[in-house]
């Protein structure tokens, strides 16, 4: 424990952090409890909810999925996931029968989850499949996500006290699981998309994302699109050509656009500047560990109102 901490220490420090040349870094790190971990100041500094995403350190797996795992479907310990959930609880100041976990196979699907499903995926089962995002306007409930390279998509709307999380791989992306999730907030809560505030967490960035000529062909018509055609991101800004029918995608300028084009203003969009795949020794990365890995969490709960709101 002793060594992990030092270990949480020691990568903390923003110099040892790969981070990608020209971007504006949207979250910070933070060291707490012998664990470091991953937030959004401007999402913090609403008061409305809590959140992270976790990183590798502060946990008690083994091996392969030292220490930090998330996942209890990838040969992990029960047990050792278990006591990893409890240490994020700790953090959020929440108790394990509160995580409601998505179940995620690269869907669009969103489900609205209330006080009824609290505790599944942690201490009950779930009751439901494929669900890739998650939205609640009910305070206490922790909404949880999971990522070793796809995009983490927070969304907090501080005026209907609302929040979503979203898994977005390339697949969801294509199919705007950003928007998605805007307009489900829309349609359950009233929320308008000019007062949410938009957290793109890390993944994979676009050096590292080879793609092929399938992966772009699906981007192409993305952008074709007419919510996207007329932004201020184009295709060329999320596809770089690498030859052979190879590409390089941008993941997080995909979903940047993808937000835009659902109405949310671009000072409430905050895009991470860290890799997964950069920083494998520090954050699960599927393609620099050859699907060796456990899994990340991003978790997010709302505050209860104050007695003075």
């Amino acid at each position: 424990m002793r060594q992990d901490a030092q270990m949480g220490a020691d990568m903390i420090k923003e110099e040892q952090i790969r981070r990608k040349a020209g971007r504006t870094p949207g979250m910070e790190c933070r060291f707490e409890h012998g664990m470091d971990y991953l937030v959004f100041p401007a999402i913090e500094r609403t008061g409305v909810v809590r959140h992270l995403m976790s990183t590798r350190t502060g946990g008690v797996s083994e091996g392969m999925f030292a220490t930090m795992n998330l996942s209890f479907t990838r040969g992990d310990k029960e047990e050792n996931v278990k006591e990893n959930y409890r240490r994020i609880a700790a953090l959020l100041d929440r108790r394990l029968e509160d995580f409601v976990c998505s179940d995620q196979t690269h869907t669009t699907n969103i489900r609205r989850v209330t006080a009824a499903d609290a505790g599944k995926g942690v201490t009950r089962p779930k009751d439901y499949r494929a669900v890739d995002g998650m939205i609640t306007d009910e305070p206490g409930i922790v909404l949880a996500t999971f990522y070793a390279d796809c995009v983490p998509l927070l969304f907090v709307d501080p005026v209907r006290r609302a929040v979503g999380l979203s898994h977005s791989g390339w697949r969801g992306t294509a199919a705007g699981m950003g928007a998605r999730t805007v307009e489900a907030m829309q349609e359950a809560f009233g929320s308008r998309p000019e007062n949410i505030l938009v957290g793109i967490g890390p993944s994979i960035c676009q050096d590292c994302y080879e793609v092929s000529e399938d992966v772009a062909d699906a981007f192409c018509e993305l952008f074709g699109q007419e919510a996207l055609r007329k932004g201020p991101v184009g295709v060329e800004d999320v596809l770089s050509p690498k030859g052979g029918g190879k590409y390089q995608l941008d993941l997080w300028k995909a979903n940047e656009a993808i937000c835009l084009s659902a109405g949310i203003r671009q000072e409430n969009i905050n895009v991470t500047d860290i890799c997964t795949c950069c920083n494998s020794s520090w954050l699960f990365s599927h393609r620099a560990s050859g699907g060796k890995r456990g899994n990340l969490g991003m978790f997010v709960t709302l505050e209860e109102r104050s007695g003075n709101g």
